[in-house]
Formats: C-alpha cells, sequence, structure tokens
C-alpha cells in the first residue's frame, strides 16, 4: 500500500485544486489531507470534510486543532471523528504560536490518546515572520510522548530545520514517527536525510509524504527510487534500495491505528 501522508487543500476548496489533488494522488492508494489553519476550527475543517466526505475511498482527513485558541473536550473530539469523519488531528504550535506542552494542549493530548486519534504536529517551514521557531523544536515532543506513551505522533516534514532532533525522537520513542517530506530538486538536502535516517536505524519509522500542493507523490517517488544514483559517480555512502522502497509501500493507515473505509 501507497500512502501520501501529508497533503494540503487551500480552503475553500476550489474546484480546480480539487482536480489537481485528486490527478496527483492517482499515484498512490490513500492521500491524508492535512487541515491548513483558520479563523476558528469549523472554518478551516468544514471545507476539508466535504471533500474527504466525497472520496472517502481514497481520502483521510486531519482535522485542525488549535488548543489554546478554544475549549476542547471529548464531545468536540467525539464530534471530530464520528460527525465530521476526520481520523486525526494536526496541529501547528509555531504557526499558532503556542509551546507544544502547554496546559491546554496536554488535555488535548489526552482526549486524543483515548480517543485513539493520531496528532500530526506540522511545525516544519515554510515559516511566516511571526511564527516562533522555539516551539517547532521535535524535542519539545518528548515530555508529550513519554507522558501518552500509547498517542500516535507524526512529525511533519521530519521536524526541518531541526532533523537531528527528530531522528532522536523516533528512535526514542515507539510511537513517534516521521514524515518524509522531501523536495526532489533540493538534492543536498534529500540526500542527506535519507542517509541520517538509515544511519541511525530508524527508516522502519519514516512515512512518506509529498506536501502537495508543493510537491506530488510522483516526483517524490521517483526522486526516492533514484536516491543512489542523486550524486552520480561519487564515493559518498548509498542507502539499500530496498529499505527505501519500504517507506513508499508502508501500511502507515495500520501504523497510525487508522481504519480504511472502503
Amino acid at each position: 500500500m501507497k500512502v501520501d501522508c501529508h497533503t494540503h487543500l487551500d480552503n475553500p476548496v476550489s474546484d480546480s485544486e480539487a482536480c489537481e489533488h485528486l490527478l496527483a494522488s492517482e499515484m498512490v492508494d490513500v492521500s491524508i489531507v492535512l487541515t491548513k489553519p483558520g479563523d476558528s476550527r469549523d472554518a478551516a475543517n468544514k471545507p476539508v470534510g466535504e471533500y474527504v466526505g466525497k472520496h472517502r475511498d481514497k481520502m483521510i482527513g486531519f482535522a485542525f486543532v488549535d488548543p489554546t485558541g478554544e475549549k476542547l473536550n471529548s464531545k468536540v473530539v467525539s464530534s471530530l471523528i464520528n460527525k465530521e469523519g476526520f481520523k486525526g488531528a494536526v496541529v501547528y504550535c509555531s504557526s499558532c504560536g503556542f509551546h507544544p506542552c502547554h496546559s491546554k494542549a496536554m488535555d488535548f493530548y489526552e482526549l486524543a490518546a483515548d480517543s485513539g486519534l493520531p496528532v500530526f504536529f506540522h511545525n516544519g517551514g515554510p515559516f511566516g515572520p511571526e511564527a516562533i521557531l522555539d516551539y517547532a523544536q521535535p524535542f519539545l515532543l518528548d515530555e508529550i510522548a513519554r507522558r501518552f506513551g500509547e498517542l500516535k505522533i507524526i512529525i511533519g516534514t521530519m521536524g526541518a530545520p531541526f532533523v537531528d532532533q527528530t531522528l532522536t525522537m523516533v528512535s526514542k520513542h515507539a510511537n513517534v514517527y516521521a514524515d518524509l517530506t522531501i523536495r526532489p530538486s533540493n538534492i543536498w538536502e534529500v540526500y542527506n536525510v535519507v542517509v541520517s535516517a538509515y544511519e541511525y536505524g530508524v527508516m522502519d519509522k519514516l512515512l512518506f509524504g509529498s506536501g502537495f500542493p508543493y510537491g506530488k507523490a510522483s516526483e517524490c517517488i521517483e526522486t526516492l527510487l533514484g536516491f543512489n544514483k542523486l550524486l552520480g559517480d561519487t564515493a559518498l555512502p548509498a542507502v539499500p534500495r530496498d529499505n527505501i522502497q519500504n517507506i513508499i509501500e508502508r501500511d502507515s493507515l495500520s501504523l497510525l491505528g487508522i481504519e480504511r473505509e472502503e
């Protein structure tokens, strides 16, 4: 199974963008659609929820949640899952300006853990001028992973620019994963991230992502499968092709405890 764990749609979702997203998703079996931040949770999530609802055999939605911007309780989380059909949550600590371990955020993680709702930490770039880089550091998730060991955590875009912190986190915690969203044009960046993950021995904790609309699954898959050819005839270390192919074909839904709707 090929799962694209990192795609976005604008708010509202235009017909042309929906068509482009569907076309880009043809290369994979399932695409996870991460809701972008909005003025309110309902306004941000409704367009994505409607789009995903029309394509439940192909799309899975992760709802935008700002734990410090509103009062969240078990009823709200239950509604996200059972009424709105979301299978996960996405938080933007850096751009929304809250520490990942804020007391209100910790209350939300407890609700998510109890509900089996995976949480995607989208704290990587591109960063706006108001984003707080301190809150983007993957090390800050360590307290969350220690307190809620059963919570499925995904660190978006390898936690860039703090990739080393991400590798340590996924190595340390059984239920912490990293989203390998790459930029095919950034050859040296791609090479360093993949080789570092291989040397850390955490290739099995990486989930494939394209970052649509900033990238397409087909281009990212092509780049990864041709990884050992990126640097031509150099003597730099290579990574076994099987290890890379396993990332692309990983059943990420099972790892995250997400049931696919047929």
